[in-house]
Parts: structure tokens; C-alpha cells; sequence
């Protein structure tokens, strides 16, 4: 017997076999069936859907969900760009074994995504995205925030995912899921090319049915592999690192995703071999005194002191962003060598690398036995100059975190006492803007908190969403979830704030209140001549008519309580120990406003990044900066391929 919607694609298959469905049914309960397992521990690998209805989806998605949900919750995000980065901070909080998954209206609704995918695929973060489109059949074109192109007429606004998704597909016939949906869940579990996945569904088609065989519905568990290298990246990684003598460890988020903290620090303990940090791998270092911070241009002056002599630099799980190399600049040893522990072949050749291309935790393990059977270890003169290193940082830091006379307190002293209230039970969320360098240079993991660090796009508006991502997927697990930003993310985004209260689930924002994006003018004075334009908020003047009147006033802890969070605002840092006091006692999302100093930050390292400069200006102190800017510049190097003594 012969469905017709089966028939449609010369299938012939038994009624008795097949599920009829819509697209959007058919999606929800596939989804409900899927697992991931990493390390012998299984879980749902799509949690659940967040959901912004429109026209484009209420009656396809929403409807799918409502009727055929089962334990498959439906979060009601307040903006389509926070849903994909709830979904990046459960995923995040999840070591990449779940996500959430988004859907949005067509036109604004969908674009509006765009920067959270981007925002996931740097980040090397699943998340899983089906955004409404446009109606297949063209029958009413051009329908209600079509964009129309006019020689391209297969394009539609959702186009613009291609260039920020590791998967794009758009369903223009039912039969497509039992393949699109498969090779989704293939991409967003593969440690290599996991990121956005995007799924396009036209509107009309979100509704048109068809008779989908059942062993598409079949459970189905996704394995997270651990994938050794081969053996001749082992044989001549070891011969690379074990003619160095001034070695260095750069500690990736690839040592977090790939549970490789304990590997890392048998391996720099025996060896007698520095770590340094890059942002997603901040706190994955060991807790001794071989870990020497952050480095790169938010890093410590010990940090980067070692880099600059490195001999061999042996990087684990880092993409090796220009924030970290100090845009090739750092590291300063003309016989620099690098070795590039990786999952993926496209980072592990960065920089000239000798690639080890397999799981962290077994590659540090293989490369472990190695050196040992040489006996090799570093110098108790190298071993001296770390300890100095480490002394240079803990004097640095102890100059920042002073009280300065007649100021309000700093940031520093902010993230300070966060430092030493948080606990290896909490976690903390943050992402672009001053909190950055606050967090990398300044903050000691010794307190074991688990840190979310998105720092590969930089997305402001990204971390009171993602923290609240975080929160979902912890559950009831003990702790606090504190989410750190200034107050020009909190202006960007503040409302999932309204779903955090809708959900019951708590997350402490703690907004660094500076009156403007103070992070952005030193380097516009630094680099720019010496002027500030645009960062302060400021009225616009009447004399001028430029935005360089008096700083604005205004009040973020009461627009927190308007949306029914329990909200403080504090202008010193015994208020400020209190409000986090009385904020970890409240059932419900918190927001602690601290007044700080405006203009006071960290000691510089001295790290140089390349950025756009003015070259031709008719003012003094713009020629003055780019002409510095340049000396930077010739800092610059290209590295030559790393190879083994031996190769042949």
C-alpha cells in the first residue's frame, strides 16, 4: 500500500511503517529522541527549544512543540540574538554534549540570530537553529518581509547564516529532514566541526505533512569520540619538545572541552614546564606554582616575560587569536618553535605548528610517557626565572588592587572580592568589555570556579543570556551562577533578565557601572591622538552639538527591579560586599550595580595589538600614536613550519 506524500518521491512504502507528520512535528519528536554520550555518560543531546512566535512559526514550530512535546520544554526567549546565547551557555556548561535549540520568525526575526551563530562557531560552541522563512511556493509573492532579490530569486534573507554556520540547509521538501536532521546532529556533536547549525524552514512547508518511516523516530546515541593522534605526531612532538629549554605551556579551552586539567598538570608538574592562559582556557591550568596567568595582551607581565624567550611553545586546545600572540608579536625567541596539540587539523597548523592532531587528554598522556623514557625536565635556572615571573605578576596585581586616594573604588577591587567570595561550586559568565582584562590578568582560579570566558567574537549582549543558559543546564546543581559585565552590555541586553524571572532560575549580573564603554577610549587616546569620541555617555551639547555634555544619569538598579529581579547599587566596597552578601540569599535573579572609578584599570603589560590606525592625519597626536603603532608592527613575525630534528 502506497502513501500518496510517499509516492511523491517514487518511494513506495508501508503504511504501516511510517509516522505521518509536518515537518515541525516530525522535527520535535526526532529531536526528543536524541542522545549524546561522551566518557560513558549519556544525556539528551537537544534539551529543549527556545522560541520567539511570529507569524512565520506559531502556527509550524509552536504548534509541533505544543502538540507532540514530550519532557521537551519551551523557553520564551525576549530577543532572537539572547536565545542562541542561552543556548551557547548551556552548551558551554555542558562540555559540548548538549544544547538548546532556537527558532525564530522569518524576516528580523530569523536575521536577528545571525550574531549569536557567529557568536557559537567562533567559539567552537554547538548550537541548533531553525529559523522561519520565506514561503516555498511563491504563489503570494512577495510575501511579508521577503526581501526580494532580482536575479537570485532562491535567496532570502537567511542567506546571510551561510558565512557564520559550520551547517546550513533549508527543507524545501519533507523527505529532506531524514537526511538534514541526521547530518545536524552528526556536525553539532563532532568535536572538530561543531558550531551553528542552521536549518532553514520556509513557512509553508513547517506545515506540509508527509509519512516519515518510523525507524526515523528510533532512538539514536551520538558518540563523542576521543581520537588519538597518529604516531609519528607523537614520536617527533617529543623530539621537538625535548630539545627545549626554555619550554612553554599555552593552556586552551580544548583543555576544559577534552576534561584534560589533571593530564595538563601531571604534565607541567613533571616536566617543570610553565602553563600560561588563553580566555576559554582561563582556569584549566594547574593550581601550582608553574601556572603563570593569562597572557597575551590582557596577560600578566610573568606570562608574557616567559613568552618572549619561549624556545618552544606547546599549545593545547587554542585557536591562537591575535589577543593571545599579541598579534605575532610575543613571542620573541628567533628559534621559536611550536607544537599544536588540536582536535582539528585547521588550528593545529596555525603559526607554523608542528601538529598533534587528536584529543587533548591523549595526546598530553602519550607525549607524558615519551619524555619520561628521556628523562627530560627543564633547568633550575629556567625553574628560578618562573618563580621571579610569578613574583613581577603578584606585585603588579597588589599595586591594582590598591585604594587609590580620592577615587571611587575600582573594578579591580570589584572583581576582587567576586574572587574571594566565589567558590568551586559557582560559575562565572562573562564576555566582552573591561570585565576581560579584569578576569584574564587579574582573577586567581585557585578558588576553583568554573569560568565562561567568550571572548573569540567579543558579542556584547551576550553574557546575561548565556548565563542564564548556564543556569538551565546546571539545574538544581549547587552554587551561583554570577554573570560580569559593564554597563554597555547590560544596555545591549538586559531582558532575558524577564525570562530568568519567569523561569525561577537565579543568576547574579553584577554591572560595572563606568557611565560608557571605558575599555574603548584609552585605546582611541593611546592610538587616535589623544582624543575620546563616542565612548562616554554623555548629553549632547549645545554649544558643540556634539555628545560631549555632561555624563548622563541614570539608574540600572532600578530598571533590574522593574523587571522583578531583587536589585542593589553600590558606590563603595564594603556596599558592595554586602549587596553580594544579601544577593546569594534571594530565591530569584539578582543585579548588583557597583559605581567605579571611570578611568582607573589595570597596569598595562605592554603587549602590543594590531588595529586599524590612522595613517595620514593632520593632527599632532595622531601621528604621534600611529607612528607608536608601528613600532609595534615591525614586532611583528611570520613563523617559520615547525619540523622534528629528524624528519625525513
Amino acid at each position: 500500500m502506497t502513501s500518496t506524500a510517499a509516492a511523491d518521491i517514487g518511494t513506495e512504502v508501508d503504511i504501516k511503517n511510517v509516522r505521518r507528520r509536518t515537518v515541525a512535528q516530525a522535527i520535535v519528536e526526532y529531536l526528543q529522541v536524541q542522545y549524546s554520550e561522551l566518557d560513558g555518560e549519556r544525556r539528551r543531546l537537544i534539551a529543549g527549544m527556545y522560541g520567539i512566535f511570529g507569524h512565520g512559526n506559531s502556527v509550524g514550530l509552536a504548534q509541533g512543540i505544543d502538540e507532540y512535546g514530550v519532557d521537551f520544554p519551551h523557553y520564551q526567549g525576549k530577543n532572537e540574538q539572547s536565545m542562541v546565547h542561552a543556548a551557547i551557555g548551556f552548551a558551554k556548561a555542558s562540555n559540548r554534549a548538549a544544547t538548546l535549540a532556537c527558532t525564530a520568525s522569518a524576516g528580523p526575526g530569523a536575521t536577528n540570530m545571525i550574531s549569536g551563530a557567529a557568536t557559537a562557531t567562533t567559539n567552537r560552541l554547538p548550537v541548533l537553529l531553525f529559523p522561519a522563512d520565506i514561503i516555498n511556493n511563491r504563489f503570494g509573492d512577495p510575501v511579508l518581509q521577503q526581501i526580494e532579490h532580482p536575479v537570485e530569486r532562491d535567496v532570502s534573507a537567511n542567506d546571510c547564516f551561510r558565512p557564520v554556520s559550520r551547517y546550513f540547509d533549508r527543507i524545501t521538501h519533507p523527505a529532506q529532514l531524514l537526511s538534514t536532521l541526521p547530518e545536524a546532529m552528526r556536525v553539532l556533536t563532532d568535536p572538530v566541526e561543531t558550531g551553528a547549525v542552521v536549518v532553514c524552514l520556509p513557512q509553508d512547508i513547517q506545515g506540509a505533512e508527509f509519512d516519515f518511516p518510523e525507524s526515523f523516530f528510533t532512538p539514536r546515541v551520538w558518540h563523542i569520540r576521543r581520537r588519538p593522534a597518529v604516531e609519528d605526531e607523537y614520536r617527533d612532538a617529543a623530539e621537538i619538545i625535548a630539545n627545549a629549554e626554555r619550554p612553554l605551556l599555552i593552556a586552551g579551552g580544548g583543555v576544559r572541552y577534552s576534561k584534560a586539567q589533571e593530564e595538563l598538570a601531571r604534565f607541567s608538574a613533571e616536566f617543570g614546564i610553565p602553563v600560561a592562559e588563553t580566555y576559554s582556557g582561563k582556569g584549566s591550568g594547574p593550581i601550582s606554582e608553574l601556572n603563570l596567568g593569562a597572557l597575551g595582551v590582557t596577560g600578566t607581565v610573568g606570562a608574557n616575560e616567559i613568552a618572549d624567550g619561549a624556545d618552544v611553545v606547546i599549545t593545547v586546545g587554542s585557536r591562537l587569536q591575535d589577543f593571545i600572540t599579541a598579534s605575532h608579536s610575543l613571542f620573541q625567541n628567533p628559534n621559536v618553535k611550536f607544537v599544536n596539540l588540536n582536535v582539528g587539523s585547521f588550528d593545529a597548523h596555525k603559526m607554523g605548528s608542528f601538529p598533534v592532531i587528536g584529543d587533548a587528554k591523549l595526546s598530553l598522556a602519550a607525549l607524558r610517557e615519551r619524555l619520561a623514557a628521556v628523562d627530560y625536565g627543564t633547568s633550575q635556572d629556567f625553574r628560578s626565572d618562573i618563580a621571579d615571573a610569578r613574583k613581577a605578576t603578584f606585585e603588579v596585581r597588589r599595586h591594582d588592587l590598591q585604594a587609590f586616594p580620592g577615587e571611587n573604588m575600582s573594578q579591580a577591587q570589584v572583581i576582587d572580592v567576586l574572587n574571594r567570595t566565589a567558590t568551586s561550586q559557582d560559575a562565572l559568565v562573562l564576555g566582552s568589555g573591561g570585565a576581560v582584562e579584569g578576569i584574564h590578568k587579574a582573577w586567581d582560579p585557585s578558588n576553583g570556579t568554573e569560568i565562561h570566558f567568550e571572548y573569540a567574537n567579543s558579542c556584547m549582549g551576550h553574557e546575561i543570556p548565556a548565563g542564564l543558559g548556564y543556569r538551565i543546564a546546571r539545574g538544581d546543581a549547587p552554587g551561583e551562577v554570577y554573570v560580569l559585565i559593564g554597563d554597555g552590555t547590560y544596555f545591549m541586553q538586559p531582558t532575558e533578565l524577564v525570562t530568568a524571572v519567569q523561569e525561577h532560575k537565579k543568576i547574579i549580573t553584577i554591572v560595572v557601572d563606568n557611565r560608557g564603554h571605558q575599555c574603548i577610549w584609552p585605546l582611541q587616546v593611546a592610538k587616535g591622538g589623544g582624543r575620546e569620541f563616542g565612548t562616554q555617555y554623555r548629553e549632547r551639547s549645545k554649544e558643540s552639538g556634539r555628545l560631549d555634555g555632561a555624563i548622563l544619569d541614570f539608574d540600572i538598579a532600578a530598571n533590574a527591579a522593574s523587571m522583578g529581579c531583587a536589585a542593589w547599587s553600590t558606590t563603595t566596597i564594603e556596599e558592595f560586599e554586602a549587596a553580594l552578601t544579601e544577593a546569594k540569599e534571594v530565591d530569584g535573579p539578582a543585579v548588583i550595580v557597583a559605581r567605579v572609578e571611570r578611568a582607573r584599570y589595570l597596569s598595562g603589560n605592554g603587549a602590543f595589538w594590531d588595529v586599524g590606525v590612522p595613517m595620514t592625519s593632520e593632527r599632532p597626536g595622531s601621528q604621534e600614536g600611529t607612528a607608536k603603532h608601528l613600532e609595534g608592527r615591525a614586532r611583528q613575525r611570520f613563523y617559520a613550519a615547525t619540523v622534528a630534528p629528524n624528519a625525513r
